[in-house]
Formats: C-alpha cells, structure tokens, sequence
C-alpha cells in the first residue's frame, strides 16, 4: 500500500503557497501542500494553518509557487476551507498597497477587511445562536456533539471543540455550522445591529362598503379629528402604497395620540416594520426619478463630462442643495452599463434618511455594510458583493474591503469627515484616499461629495489634479438659514443671560415652540461637566490610567474617564484637604439638557450622544420621536451636524462655538468652519427658512464670520496661504510616530534614540520627540515624532523604506524591550 501511494505521487507536482496570516507579522509565511489538495489550492482561498507551538489560523493563499522556503522547512497546511476563492486578485493587490502606503503589514489589513466569522482561529469563542430554532435531527453526529457541548457551557473556543471531536481541525465543521446559522463568534453577540423600524398603517380589513360609511357618520359625529384621519389615509393608500405613520400625520394634521386612539379601536392596524436592515421589502416606485433642476442639469452634464478625463471629481454642493439627487442619476447610469457602485457614508448609523432615499430606487440590488452587523450578516453581503448580486453597496468606512467583481463608481459622501480616517488599530487608513487608490485599480470613477470640502481634496480640484463641479442654491429655492452671532461676554455684563442661554436663543426657542417647530442645540462635549475642582485647594480628580481630569456625568452619578473608560464615584469632599467646597467647571451635553428642562418646563427634550446612543436601537428611537414630532429640542453633540434632515427643525443654537475655534492644531479652522456649516445646514431644510444662533465670546473671528458669508473661497484662501509658509498638508505630507512604554524614563530613551536615527536620515524634516496633548493613555506614556515630506511621490516612498528599516533596526535592540512604535501615515 505504502508503495502504492509513492509511485502514485511520484508524478505529482510538489506546491507550496504564500499566506497572509491575520498577524501582524513582517513577512508571508509560506506552507507545503499536501498532494491530495494540490487540484484544490487557489489564491484568494482560506486555508487551515498551524502558526506558532499549535496554535491554527485561517490563512488566505497569495500565491502559489513550486519552490520550498530557503530558510526554513515548511509544514504541511491542513485544509483547505473554500470551493471558490473569498478574497479576489484586486483585493489581494489593494491589500499589499494599504500595507506599504500606511506602513503596516498585510495580516493587519487582512484582520481589519475580513469578517470575524471569515478567519477563525484557535483562540476565537464560539456561541450558539440564540435566534435560530436548532432542529436537532437534522444535524449530523460531529454538529450534535457541539450544540450539546454548548448547551452546557455556553462559550467554547475553537480548540476546546478540536479537543471535543478529537481531531486537530474543526475550521471546516465550524464553516458549515455558521452557514446554517446554527452558531455565532460571541463577541459579536453584544454588540448585535437592531434595524430601524419604521410605522406603516393600515385600514382594518372589516370597513368596507358600507360600513365605513357607517363608520364615518359616526366617527364625523363624535371624534371629528379621527375622521379626518381616515380620510387622510384613504387618499395616501390609493393604488395600493404603503402608508407610513408620519406621512399620515402630515397628511391629516393629526397627532399620534389620534392615530393611537384609531388603532386601539382597531379601525387601523400598526405594524412596524424594519427599514434599514441588510436586507429591505422589495417597494421600489419604479416610476420614481429625481426631479433635477435646471442648475443641477448642468452640474451633472459637467460631472459626465469631466469623468471622461478625470478619474476623481469633487461636487461643492451647499447644504440642502440636492447633491443627493445627483449621486442617484449617476448610480442608475453606473447600474445600467452593468458595472458596481459603492456609496460610503461617514456613520452608518446616523444615515437612514439615505438609506431609505436610495432603497426606494433601488430596491433589493442595494446591500448595506458596517461592522455593527453581526458575523453571518455581514459575511453574506460579502458574498452577494462577491457574486455579483449587490450592485450597490452602502457603507462605513470599511466597505472600500469588499471583494467588488467590477467597481464602477464610487460616492464618497461627506469626503472631510473625520470618521473616514481609522485611528486604531491598524491599519490607519483614510477611506476617501483608500477609495481614489481603489477607483484606479478598478478603471472605475470617484465622485468626492461636500459642502465643507476638505482644504486638501479642494487643493486638488483647484490645481486640476481632480475634476471640480459646484451647486451654489439650495434645492427648491428654499433659503440659506439666518445666522446670527450673539456675544456671551456681553450679555453677560447686562445679566441677561439664563443659564447657558443668551436672551437670542431662549426667545427664538419659545417662539419655535409656540409655532410647534423643532430645535436643535449643538455642544461639542458629552458629559454633565469636564471638570470638578476644589475651591480651596484646586484638587481636580485625574483618571488613574491616563493623564486626564475626569468628566462628571450626572446619570450615573460617577467621574467618567472619556479616553479608558475608568469610572470612579463622584467625591462629596476634597480628597486632597476635605474641603467641602467643590464646584464644576465647564459643560456638557447633559448639563445642557438638564437646565434646559428648569428653563423649559414644557418642552420636550431628548439628548444625543455618545452615552445615550450606546443602547442598540437607540439611536433609531431618537430619530424616529424626531420625525414623528414627539420631542421639540434635541441636545447633541457632533452626531446632530451629519445626516439630520427634518422638515419642522427651524432653529439651532449653538451653544458655544470657542470650544471648536481654540484648539490647537492646524486644522482647527477648517475644521471648525465644517462643524458650524454642517450643523447650521441642519436649519430650514423643506421650505421655511430657518435661524441658526452662534453664541461666543470672539464674534469678530474671522471663521465666524465666513460661516455667517458661507464664504468656503474665503477660508480655503486663508488657510492655503498658511499651510504654504508652515509646511502642512496639501503641500506636504506627514507621518507621525508614537512610541508608547510604562516607564517615563525608558520611553524617553526610545523617542531619543529613535528621533536621533530618523535625523540621521531626513535632518529638520524630523519634529520631536515631544508629548502629545494627553500624554498618557491606559497607562502608555506616549512620545510622538512628526515628520514631513515634499508632495513628491518617490521620495515618500524612499522615506517610508527608511522608517520601516529604522523601526526594525530598533526593534532589534535591547532597548525597545516593552515599546509600541505606531506609525500613521497623513495623521488627523
């Protein structure tokens, strides 16, 4: 037998495959295949691999070769999980430059591109999916073992059912188990995505004929405002469309408290139904099409136009001028010639407005994509990516990883937003330039879409590099929002201010309350108070991990460390000298709701933040009061300047807009311009001009004052000078180094040395070692090194072969025992 089975793999090729494995290693590691899978073997499939003493990985072939390793002997690889390749050539390609443009290596690209369910491996947990009724005679003997094993101990990992089964890999059983969704990776149980649900009414079958002319004689008698909601909704529901709950409410100008006494009445049936899911009901208005006007004609006949000789075209559109229109035109055109489009957004989850705006065109062809969606979930919108089925992709930042077959065109809404840009972990990617390199490898076109546009991407429109169209009206012939400025120093001399309010704001919110009108109010700091102090010694309460006061936060009666998430219970005496005397400085959003309620008694008040959209449908709940007009002022913070487009929201305060202008860093005008431009767009929207009320103490500055000018042209020609003379992106690119240790006096050594090494090379291109802002996080001290490089493309990549070598070479030394040297390349 033995001999056998050498004479009949004598003939047969001896293959050996390179693997990115999800580590975050320097090199591929290259693995020898055993003869019976050598027909089998294909790059871009995952593949079973011992890595290490024992521990096993999913790895994906890059390549496929007959020479063995030189170094080293290569192990067998044990599995081959795939019948078709999961990742394509392009992908693998797109992959290799992220890794050599933001100087990180392919396995971290590959852990941040693939889903979780994709790349099992030893130490990955397993759970059985609560929401699926397992039928236990349909699993087979190996499958039953694992549910029963479950059942006793809900949480296993890879290597505890190896151990079960008695075999050394499961990976393949464990693939057919999630695929049938019988199980689930748990971490992605707690942070499970709940849709929207949206309120759609019906008429109760039973009215028919006559007795819905009875019910109207009675309904008209005794409850006329029910009537009319009847009414109302007859009209709406006419050729058989759906009738959504606020749509019902606009058209009858009725309450939910009237709708609500119909439904208990069961004359009409609510049903909620999910809006926003991966998957949506099949109700597109086929004869639905953007109406564009006559400006918005020209615009897109110049964005075709210039697409045939620029690959990237930046739209300048002012907020509520109907850029939305215009991405949808050039989508159908994109789905028509056959091709793929993918629509990034900044925060999936702040835009259901355009998720709902585009599904009504595009119906199940439209698949979304984040990370908030759990493993089986995302995995199949990876395949559906994959085989062609979704032709458009709505999605984060994370999206540009999707194995596109052939990506024509790709929207990038919001292209300044800083939630493009990863911060951690690696790979430290922008989504927006991630997306131009990946337009290219696709022959396919990028349009960039903003009404704040970043100063580097408007460099580039203005220096011919990208394509430039504008829209300069609001759609509609709606009107720009009334800005008006008010100085808190001032009402402050004259006491006129209550609270945090300026006499401005509180008499334009009433006045909107009595026209039964919304409001939103924007304070870029979350929290009751970002500083408690003592006033007989100045103690303030620090975080025990980082080097930051704690923020008081009134819900939870606790100090809120807003960097590690350390949490201690609020002193009512000095720690430092017992005084008892301790007051807050500063304000949150949670203050802000909290006086406001004092001040406004009737009004209905909500708050949107970080804290109070952790809940898993809590942020579609907010959304939907919005809409449906069961709250009159929203609190937030930057969540309310993006995504937020409701017809009753005519007023927004700002509460104090100093805390965006006196950062330091020198985006921090751009930045701030962004910020009040957005939100105030958020005023006004459907045909009622709206009013936006800035209060500060410096209302000369002169951002101010181009957002009251909505001058964009004004800031780009201040700041473009600026950057010029100081050497700051477009004109030079930078990359930033931050070496973290837990001793002080070590990472000093470590900055040292290394921004001795780097002068070696680059001279005064090297700025530091010096301490950020927060110098240390999670017990890390951090040092950071800046440098910066001429626009020049060779020479950056020369400079980055340098960095990566100078990083090794000190890796290599004693003296980086215990570092973190974390690159990022264009740092925000």
């Amino acid at each position: 037998m033995l001999e056998f089975a050498e004479t009949y793999n004598a003939g047969r090729k001896t293959l050996f495959v390179e693997v990115i494995l999800p580590l975050a290693i320097a090199k591929n590691y290259t693995y020898r295949v055993p003869f019976e899978l050598n027909d089998v073997v294909a790059i871009g499939k995952r593949v079973v691999v011992q890595f290490g003493k024992s521990k096993l990985y999913t790895a994906i072939i890059a390549g496929i070769s007959e020479h063995a390793p030189e170094k080293y002997e290569a192990k067998y690889l044990m599995d081959v999980l795939d019948e078709q390749p999961v990742v394509t050539d392009v992908q693998l390609g797109f992959w290799q430059w992220m890794a050599n443009y933001y100087l990180c290596n392919t396995g971290e690209v590959m852990n941040a591109a693939l889903p979780s369910a994709l790349k099992l491996a030893s130490e990955t947990k397993i759970v059985l999916n609560k929401d699926y009724e397992i039928d236990r005679s349909s699993l087979n003997d190996k499958e039953y073992l694992i549910v029963d094993a479950l059942d006793i101990q809900p949480e296993l990992t890879v290597s505890d059912i190896a151990k079960l089964l008695g075999q050394k890999t499961v990976m393949p059983i464990l693939k057919l188990m999630f695929e049938k969704n019988l199980i689930m990776i748990s971490e992605t149980v707690n942070e499970r995505y709940k849709p929207r649900k949206r309120t759609f009414i019906k008429l109760n079958p039973f009215y028919q004929g006559e007795q819905m002319q009875e019910l109207f004689e009675i309904l008209e008698k005794r409850a006329p405002k029910q009537a009319d909601v009847v009414l109302a909704y007859i009209n709406l529901s006419r050729g058989g469309k759906k009738v959504s709950k606020p749509d019902l409410i606009e058209a009858s100008g009725a309450s939910s408290a009237v709708i609500k006494a119909l439904v208990e009445k069961e004359i009409l049936i609510a049903e909620d139904v999910n809006v926003s899911r991966l998957f949506f009901e099949n109700d597109t208005d086929p004869e639905l099409t953007a109406v564009l006007s006559e400006e918005q004609e020209g615009v897109l006949n110049s964005i075709r136009e210039q697409f045939t000789q620029k690959d990237v075209v930046l739209l300048h559109g002012i907020t509520s001028s109907g850029k939305t229109q215009l991405y949808i035109k050039l989508i159908e055109e994109m789905i028509a010639a056959g091709r793929q489009v993918l629509y990034l957004l900044p925060e999936i989850a702040l835009t259901t407005h355009i998720i709902e705006r585009l599904r009504r065109y595009f119906g199940e062809s439209i698949g979304v994509y984040h990370s908030r969606f759990n493993d089986q979930e995302r995995v199949e919108v990876w395949q559906k990516v994959l085989d062609g089925s979704y032709k458009i992709v709505l999605g984060a930042r994370s999206s540009v990883f999707l194995p596109f077959a052939d990506l024509g065109l790709i929207v990038v809404d919001e292209e300044h937003e800083t939630s493009y840009k990863q911060f951690d972990p690696a790979p430290r990617y922008n989504a927006r330039d991630a997306a131009i390199y990946l337009g290219a490898m696709y022959k396919g076109k990028v349009l960039l879409g903003s009404a704040t546009p970043s100063i580097e991407s408007y460099y580039n429109a203005q220096s011919g590099k990208f394509g430039f169209a504008e829209l300069k009206t609001r759609y509609g012939g709606v009107e720009m929002p009334q800005i008006e400025v008010v100085n808190i120093a001032e009402e402050l001399k004259k006491k006129t201010m209550q609270s945090h309010f300026t006499s401005v704001l509180m008499e334009d919110m009433q006045q909107a309350i009595e026209r039964k009108e919304q409001i939103i109010l924007f304070q870029n700091r979350r929290g009751y108070a970002p500083v408690m102090m003592c006033k007989t010694c100045a103690y303030t309460p620090k975080c025990i991990n980082c080097d930051v006061s704690l923020t008081y936060h009134k819900h939870s009666g606790k100090m809120h460390c807003h960097y590690c998430g350390y949490k201690e219970d609020s002193p009512s005496t000095c720690p430092a000298c017992g005084s008892a005397h301790l007051e807050y400085k500063g304000f949150g959003t949670e203050k802000v709701e909290d006086e406001l309620t004092m001040l406004l008694p009737e009004a209905r008040i909500m708050r949107m933040d970080l804290d109070t959209t952790r809940a898993k449908n809590a942020f579609q709940n907010i959304m939907n009061d919005l809409e449906e007009k069961r709250l009159d002022i929203l609190v937030g913070t930057q969540m309310v300047a993006k995504g937020l487009d409701f017809a009753d929201v005519t007023v927004i305060g700002i509460i104090n807009a100093d805390s965006l202008l006196k950062y330091p860093d020198f985006r921090a005008n751009e930045r701030s311009f962004q910020m009040l431009a957005q939100v105030s767009g958020r005023a006004g929207r459907r045909g009622k001009q709206g009013k936006v009320v800035i209060q500060t103490y410096d209302p000369s500055h002169r951002v101010i004052q181009q957002v009251i000018d909505n001058d964009y042209a004004e800031l780009y020609k201040n700041e473009i000078d600026e950057r010029k003379s100081f050497k700051y992106p477009p004109f030079y690119r930078m990359i930033q180094l931050d070496i973290k240790h837990k001793d002080p006096d070590i990472l000093y050594q470590q900055a040292e040395y290394l921004g001795a090494e780097l002068r070696k090379h680059f001279g005064d291109r090297v700025i530091g070692p010096e301490y950020p802002l927060v110098s240390r996080i999670r017990n890390f001290y951090i040092k950071s090194i800046m440098l910066k490089f001429e626009r020049d493309t060779d020479s950056l990549n020369k400079a980055k072969d340098i960095i990566r070598n100078v990083m090794l070479q000190f890796q290599t030394t004693k003296l980086s025992k215990g570092s973190v040297v974390q690159p990022d390349v264009d740092p925000y």
